[in-house]
């Protein structure tokens, strides 16, 4: 028995032509007790305008919510803290870190050395420190002004120090710390009879 070939060229050509149709729409589904994968990118959903009202000629509809997704953008490092001056501290003694053992404000006639120590916080690539020393009995004379270039990553004691080899003359002082020409400390202190 011989078939005609033109109904099994139709029917090859109706099986194909289902096996496309039915593999277009085709999704693969996720298991019921699978999790659904983590998203990195943050999705924020932002509405649409809403549009203007419905007139006799437009159909209205609800507004549309739409939802973007973030790029997966590396996220920048935060900005360095900025450079300042955290404290200051007066002694007559320092320690091996270059911070003062004792703070005081009150020194006597013969302590030959004063020191200040001044913290610092944040980082820079470069900055000066200046301790200015003024005797405030009389005219406000100055004593001494000192500048030290700092750079560092981080907290950090600069100390500055003033001597004088003989008897310091009694009265009121201060030391003025600045930060590249701008005053951000100071600290009155007396010196008395020993």
């Amino acid at each position: 028995m011989t078939r005609p070939m033109r109904p099994i060229a139709l029917y090859g050509t109706l099986l194909t032509g289902l096996l496309l149709l039915g593999g277009c729409g085709k999704h693969e589904s996720t298991p019921a007790s699978a999790p659904a994968p983590a998203s990195t990118a943050p999705v924020a959903i932002t509405p649409t305008p809403t549009p203007p009202p419905a007139t006799a000629s437009t159909a209205a509809s609800p507004p549309a919510r739409t939802a973007s997704v973030a790029s997966a953008a590396p996220v920048a490092a935060p900005p360095a803290a900025p450079f300042t001056v955290a404290r200051l501290t007066l002694g007559s003694t320092v320690n091996a870190e270059h911070q003062v053992t004792r703070a005081s404000n009150s020194f006597t006639t013969n302590d030959k050395t004063i020191y200040a120590s001044v913290a610092t916080e944040g980082s820079t690539g470069g900055a000066t420190l200046n301790a200015k020393w003024s005797y405030l009995e009389g005219q406000g004379q100055l004593v001494s002004s000192i500048s030290q270039s700092i750079a560092t990553d981080g907290p950090a004691i600069t100390t500055f120090k003033v001597q004088n080899p003989d008897l310091w003359p009694e009265g009121k002082y201060k030391v003025e710390i600045s930060l590249d020409g701008k005053p951000v400390a100071k600290q009155d202190f007396q010196i008395r009879k020993s």
